[in-house]
């Protein structure tokens, strides 16, 4: 592990150590893994709010006149496409097709585009991105200027509401709006980490202490609690949603890790296109799957999964699941092994242990 203080730190960092926060190296990061206790941050996340520093993952802007042609090339999902207001999940491919990161892109003008992107990889997203630039468009690393706060749960809309003018039950699930939160300038996005309703805001560092405060004391009669990254991993993959570093890397693919529907081959050229065509006529080997474990143990990440007593694949992610009460996770097999009922065995501390395919995601909230 690095040094403590070789690690960066958000501008929120005092507060999680007041409120004793376990804090932990996440990608070079000292971030709060946990508060009051996993379990008990995941399951108010689910039942109420819960409020996420989530101030490491990293912005990238693209501007100027051809900022959708650039934002296009570079990623799979059709930017351009995008309304004013709108955001979609997208990837950043090599040429072979495996991923750069996974994103989230914003689209704030027909020539201002907002991306979001995981901590670790902010960097080189950036110098990826710039490296393809052939067109009349900005692209700008502008991490420093935002700390990003969510708010996730069923009272998550509720807690918000209370502290902007924007009124939010306008703005639809993967849309947008720029306002004010607490009196600070923000970007309010209605997506979100956790399979849960809630808002991400984007707001300027030196806001970040007050406004965090004032959302604490706004959930106050909702139960509010700060979550840390362990109940942010476990409310993810119960929702069935990809982790960089675990599902999707450099060496998976689109279209092995399910997520096809963010790859828009009509849209003309980008990054990593051929590859994906050449992947999809000649067939996929691989697929994502959803396990829940039948023995005693946890499929933990990278643990191996056995077919018929034969190495057949590896876990991805794998977790107690609060919500469901079962031990589950995420694994990569064979095409024609990755449909949900299959019978497998996951490799757990030297003793195979019964498991079962299941489809994903494990957990949906109630409309």
């Amino acid at each position: 592990m690095a040094a403590a203080s070789l690690l960066r730190a958000t501008p929120l960092n005092s507060v999680h150590r007041a409120l004793g926060a376990k804090l932990v190296d996440f990608g070079g990061w000292e971030m709060p893994v946990q508060y009051s206790g996993i379990i008990e941050e995941h399951q108010t996340v689910r039942r109420a709010v819960g409020l996420f520093d989530v101030s490491h993952m990293g912005e990238i802007e693209i501007r100027g006149p051809e900022a959708g042609q650039l934002a296009d090339f570079a990623t799979t999902n059709h930017a351009r496409k995008l309304k004013i207001g709108q955001a979609h999940y997208s990837g950043l491919l090599y040429a072979h097709g495996g991923f750069v990161d996974d994103i989230l892109v914003h689209k704030v003008a027909d020539d201002h585009y907002f991306l979001c992107v995981n901590a670790s990889n902010q960097e080189k997203d950036f110098e990826h991105i710039r490296g393809l630039n052939r067109f009349d468009a900005q692209p700008e690393l502008s991490s420093a200027r935002y700390v990003q706060l969510a708010i996730q749960g069923p009272k998550g809309p509720a807690t918000l509401q209370k502290l902007t003018p924007v009124d939010l039950c306008k703005i639809r699930y993967y849309w947008f709006a720029d306002g004010v939160v607490s009196g600070a300038q923000a970007r309010i996005a209605h997506t979100g980490y956790t399979g849960e309703d809630g808002f991400e805001i984007y707001i300027a560092p030196e806001e970040a202490e007050r406004v965090w405060n004032e959302v604490i004391a706004a959930g106050a009669e909702f139960g509010i609690k700060p979550c840390g990254l362990g109940a942010r991993n476990t409310l993810r993959l119960e929702a069935g949603m990809a982790l960089y570093g675990h599902e999707i890397d450099a060496s998976i693919l689109p279209l092995e890790a399910g997520l096809d529907w963010i790859v828009r081959f009509d849209k003309g050229d980008f990054v990593g296109r051929e590859a994906l065509v050449q992947l999809r006529e000649r067939g996929v080997k691989r697929r994502l799957i959803g396990f829940e474990m039948r023995g005693h143990g946890i499929g933990r990440d990278g643990y191996e999964v056995y077919v018929d007593g034969q190495p057949a694949g590896w876990v991805t992610s794998g977790s107690p699941s609060p919500t469901l009460n079962k031990h589950i996770g995420m694994c990569y097999l064979s095409a024609e092994r990755a449909e949900p009922g299959r019978a497998i065995q996951i490799m757990v501390r030297s003793q195979l242990v019964d498991a079962v395919t299941v489809a994903i995601p494990f957990y949906k909230r109630a409309k």
